[in-house]
């Protein structure tokens, strides 16, 4: 059997293992129920951060156990849904939440040695590097507008180099906006670093925190140094949904009552109780939140409410009308004519976008004709611009008189008329530029 062979025989066979592995879950008996409810019960006790709650919620788990609520379910991650949805259903804590992960502790309960320890640090890094901490995109887009999608607060320890990066990109845009619509949170540490770079040196209270386990409060401020360039003027806007949860909620929260940003999108998922997950038997895990936060400007938090936009519109539509509202507030905050064409050029694909111009066929083809070396055709129910021998291009308009060329975002232009007749093309040119070629007779 040569190499090849063997290999595809070894992936069958691996395949086939993991699957009959998948098919052979344990499933769950009334005893180890009993094992799970007890050890949560414990924990939730110990930890939670409202302690009338905690019994709350153990004792309604307690009660439904003995009345046999549970006694039909057999599959382990059904009986994880059920708990959670009972936790959840007291304590109105969306953080709280158990998981059967039996891969998962077995792999944490094998790391014995330093060497362990180390191997299974490297995976969990090594997972982190493979979605870029969390940093799925950071471009600039038209209009010098930065734009950073951020889909999770990941350890500062590990990720505070590409976060350093991302921001000191973004240093030199004229409007950062900052998309949390699919983050679901992470680290504390990550907000107060990258919230660092919208401000000055001058520390500013982010938040506070009360954690019920130490029975103690802790702050957060913004950091006194950070490497390269802080953008303390440069106008923020934050996108966000229902989606958006737990650290991406203190980090609007945050920019919203120190009013450093505009929040656009839809209003979050509502929860403000930080913690973290801990085994609770050999199959099952529990994410219990042990702390609280309490803003220093509000005197609460987001927990249960969400965090309300100053822009309300659904999640799909946040990105164009957070970009639209930084363009034309750059434009009516700039004094230079030519800096307000350089912000007006990326409106008009935005326009097309959002608020589509229809223009019926009859006036289309009344801009048809030769213009100089231009010409404008119709075919097919489009109009088609072309310079000479070169490349025909279809025209979208985002007004009554003026079009992008499809596929050449450096020129436009603009019909000219005289009462009800067409009478000159104008070129316009991304740098602000103009030409003009009368129609011909």
């Amino acid at each position: 059997m040569n190499t090849i062979c063997k290999f595809i025989v070894l992936a069958f066979l691996m395949l086939l293992g993991s699957k009959l592995n998948a098919q052979k879950v344990e499933l769950l008996t009334q005893k180890e129920q009993q094992t799970v409810i007890d050890s949560i019960g414990s924990k939730l006790n110990a930890n939670y951060i409202f302690p009338e709650i905690a019994t709350k919620m153990v004792s309604n788990m307690e009660t439904k156990l003995k009345n046999g609520n549970y006694k039909s379910i057999q599959d382990p991650q059904e009986f994880a849904t059920t708990l959670t949805t009972d936790l959840q259903t007291i304590s109105k804590d969306k953080h709280i939440r158990i998981t059967f992960a039996p891969g998962q502790i077995a792999e944490q309960q094998q790391a014995i040695t330093a060497e362990d320890s180390i191997a299974y640090l490297n995976r969990y890094v090594a997972n982190l590097k493979r979605n870029n901490f969390g940093f799925k995109e950071v471009k600039i887009m038209p209009g010098n507008i930065g734009y950073l999608d951020l889909r999770s607060f990941s350890n500062v320890e590990y990720a505070g180099e590409t976060a350093v990066s991302a921001m000191n990109f973004l240093s030199n845009t004229d409007a950062i906006i900052i998309d949390l619509r699919n983050n679901g949170g992470g680290s504390p540490a990550m907000i107060q670093l990258i919230t660092s770079y919208l401000f000055g040196s001058d520390p500013v209270h982010l938040n506070n925190f009360y954690w019920r386990p130490t029975d103690r409060n802790s702050q957060t401020w913004t950091l006194p140094h950070v490497s390269g360039t802080r953008s303390p003027n440069t106008p923020v806007y934050v996108l966000t949904s229902r989606g958006t949860f737990s650290a991406a909620e203190e980090f609007s929260y945050n920019l919203k009552n120190l009013e450093r940003a505009t929040l656009v999108g839809e209003t979050t998922g509502g929860g403000a109780h930080p913690g973290g997950s801990v085994v609770a038997t050999d199959r099952f895990m529990v994410w219990v939140p042990t702390g609280r936060a309490i803003n220093p400007i509000t005197n609460t938090n987001w927990e249960g409410t969400g965090v309300s936009p100053h822009i309300k519109t659904a999640a799909a539509d946040a990105l164009d009308t957070a970009y639209t509202k930084a363009l034309k507030s750059l434009i009516k905050n700039s004094k230079e004519e030519r800096l307000k064409a350089f912000y007006e050029w990326p409106l008009a694909e935005l326009r097309i976008r959002t608020n589509p111009v229809t223009i019926d066929a009859k006036s289309l083809k009344a801009f048809t004709g030769s213009y100089g070396p231009r010409m404008i055709s119709f075919e097919n129910g489009k109009l088609f611009y072309q310079r000479g021998s070169g490349t025909k291009y279809e025209l979208l308009p985002y007004s009554n008189n003026e079009f992008i060329l499809k596929g050449l975002d450096s020129f436009r232009i603009r019909f000219l008329a005289e009462g009800n007749t067409i009478v000159a093309l104008q070129g316009l040119y991304d740098n602000g530029g103009t030409d003009k070629n009368l129609k011909g007779k």
